[in-house]
């Protein structure tokens, strides 16, 4: 139990600190990141979207309890990751920015996979 424990912390922290860090950065719009979306064909202003999201659920799934809110927070991680990959499969991308995006989603689906019982939503 303990060693899960620990897994489901270290899963959490970098699930965390990748959201948290990609949502600021986000939010921050530098000219790099920006010239990114526009290749991948999305719009400047859901850039800022997406980093408010990415923000609000790198710390939603840190917090105590919100078992339900943590549910909504890692299917949209999800549905970030699982876009993002198969966004730069569909414009031609490198196989290594395909991937990415789903080493990254393995490690999220981890964190959820390994939640301790007090931080699953239990349906009444």
């Amino acid at each position: 139990m303990k060693m899960r424990n620990i897994a489901y912390w270290i899963t959490t922290g970098l699930t965390a600190f990748v959201f948290l860090s990609g949502g600021v950065n986000e939010l921050a719009r530098p000219a790099f990141l920006m010239k990114g979306m526009i290749h991948l064909g999305y719009p400047v202003y859901f850039v800022t979207i997406l980093g408010v999201w990415k923000v609000l659920g790198g710390i939603t799934i840190l917090l105590p309890r919100l078992p339900r809110l943590k549910e909504w927070a890692y299917a949209g991680m999800f549905f970030d990751l699982s876009g993002a990959s198969a966004s730069h499969a569909s414009v031609g991308d490198p196989a290594i920015k395909i991937a990415t995006p789903l080493i990254i989603l393995c490690i999220v689906i981890a964190s959820w996979a390994l939640r301790p019982k007090s931080r699953k939503f239990r349906d009444a």
